[in-house]
């Protein structure tokens, strides 16, 4: 079957938190969430690198959209159920929808962080891929030097599976260690 004709919910809530598909007129939300915490994002994330403008926020929000609805890549947003503020991004990338494999990338906003929202999240985004997605294998891959990051997975009882070396480039252009977490069974998660 093509990925375009399946259907599952384009959002779902966890205790505190509402995370839905990206939809036109968020950039102004993306924006000022990468502006606050852009010298954290830098470190870890290319993106960050870039130029920032409202107007390549919108772009960006607009691809992911049309991403969304092809089925090529689903980003979400994730946003506090009782104040509706933006908290962060996170999403299922890199997909074999054969496999029913997925990939799982996130990032916080500085304001927002160290409060349990991204593994309440991560948590929730992981049931949603077994639960809607019949997921087979969900993967976290990340740089070995980022402890914030690796402490989700290993939170969730995702098992590490091993450390790729050289695997990549880091956000300034370095080579880097790429860790590779995976959890196959939902009841394995914490």
């Amino acid at each position: 079957m093509d990925p375009i004709l399946i259907d599952f919910p384009q959002e779902f809530e966890t205790e505190r938190l509402k995370i839905r598909m990206p939809l036109p007129g968020d950039g102004a939300y993306v924006y000022d969430a990468v502006i606050e915490s852009i010298e954290e994002l830098k470190v870890w994330l290319p993106f960050a690198n870039g130029e920032q403008t409202k107007e390549k926020s919108e772009i960006s929000v607009r691809q992911s959209y049309s991403n969304f609805i092809l089925r090529s890549d689903l980003r979400m947003h994730i946003f506090h159920k009782e104040n509706g503020n933006f908290i962060g991004s996170t999403g299922l990338h890199r997909m074999d929808w054969q496999v029913r494999k997925f990939e799982i990338g996130y990032w916080i906003r500085t304001s927002e962080a160290q409060k349990g929202y991204m593994i309440e999240a991560i948590r929730g985004l992981t049931q949603f891929a077994f639960d809607q997605l019949a997921a087979n294998r969900v993967e976290i891959r990340c740089d070995e030097q980022n402890e914030r990051s690796k402490k989700i997975p290993e939170k969730l009882g995702y098992m590490l599976e091993g450390t790729l070396r050289n695997e990549d480039l880091n956000s300034h252009g370095k080579l880097r260690n790429t860790l590779v977490y995976s959890i196959i069974e939902k009841s394995n998660l914490k």
